[in-house]
């Protein structure tokens, strides 16, 4: 069996990649995985290092808007699991031609090229912020995509390219929408390493409004397991909410990470809210539930305290991203 991995160098995708080499995945137990990641600021090949030396696992530095290369990656693939992506919302707003160069014409090549090698399956894995904001109760699968952001309305274009390449030929594909993900090996511009790593080097932290926006936390190892049972058995056109069942406000968060380093409110900053900044997000995991068998299994306090521990010890890892981040901001 043959895997395409698109951005996996990234957080979750390395995670899935760490994951499948390792034999979390008995579907995956000898398959040969090729990632494709461009390497831009938030892929880092050190991501890969636990696994790197895996005979089994192939790394190709190239773009997903590159159909020639893709092509040629895409003969004899079985499963294409597809993470690349533009993804902070910050910098959608700031500059959002990246977001649909990335998310929208990334995709269409991949869809295609995935058509002409007859592909197997293809697993496209987008985000709950697709739905735009909830006030109360949680989204199905079924509601209208009414996204709020550059970086939300580009993923809701992707998924509806993937809707249409299965509708309209055939191609086996399948979505994902998940929540907010936490754990090891995030990029620190996302809230919770971001506030952990400012937290550990005396810093202080931003807090958006009145922080009462509300979002649901997943593990990346929920996602990543959520991800391939859809892989495994998802019906193809169909698509598949992914959540970890805790809400939290932002202010909630802030408390926990607080306290997981022994700081206090003088270290929280309080900013002027974000341009269109949605209130809260929510999703229904019945189906996946239901259909496929998922649950989340790690728990919120065990994964946060796992988290933060594995970026008090991994100073090495994030301390030359934030000081190539200042750099580059400055």
């Amino acid at each position: 069996m043959r895997v395409l991995v698109t951005g996996g160098a990234g957080f979750i995708g390395s995670h899935y990649v760490r994951q499948a080499v390792s034999g979390a995945y008995p579907a995956l137990a000898d398959a040969e995985i090729v990632v494709l990641d461009k390497l831009t600021y938030a892929g880092n090949e050190a991501n890969l290092a636990p696994v790197a030396d895996d005979p089994r696992l192939k790394f190709v530095r190239g773009d997903i808007c590159d159909g020639e290369l893709v092509g040629r990656l895409m003969a004899g693939v079985d499963l294409v699991v597809h993470f690349a992506a533009e993804s902070h919302v910050d910098r959608s707003i700031t500059g959002a031609a990246d977001f649909v160069l990335t998310n929208v014409l990334g995709t269409q090549t991949l869809l295609q090229a995935a058509l002409l090698a007859e592909v197997g399956k293809f697993v496209h894995v987008s985000t709950d912020e697709v739905y735009g904001s909830i006030a109360e109760g949680s989204w199905a699968e079924e509601h209208a995509l009414e996204p709020n952001s550059p970086y939300s309305a580009s993923k809701a274009s992707s998924d509806l390219l993937a809707r249409s390449y299965h509708r309209t030929h055939g191609l086996p594909v399948c979505v994902t929408r998940c929540s907010n993900n936490y754990g090891p090996y995030q990029f620190p511009e996302k809230v919770i390493p971001l506030f952990v790593t400012n937290l550990l080097d005396g810093g202080t932290v931003p807090l958006y409004g009145d922080g009462l926006n509300v979002r649901d936390w997943l593990h990346v190892d929920d996602h990543c397991h959520g991800i391939q049972l859809v892989a495994d058995g998802g019906r193809p056109g169909e698509v598949y909410n992914i959540g970890g069942g805790t809400e939290l406000t932002n202010r909630e968060l802030t408390e926990r990470l607080l306290a997981a380093v022994g700081a206090g409110w003088d270290r929280v900053e309080p900013v002027t809210d974000r341009l269109g900044h949605d209130r809260r997000y929510s999703v229904d995991i019945a189906k996946i539930g239901t259909e496929l068998g998922y649950a989340p299994r790690v728990s919120f306090a065990e994964g946060l305290a796992e988290t933060v521990r594995w970026y008090t010890e991994n100073r090495a890892w994030w301390e030359p991203l934030k000081s190539r981040a200042a750099v580059a901001g400055g």
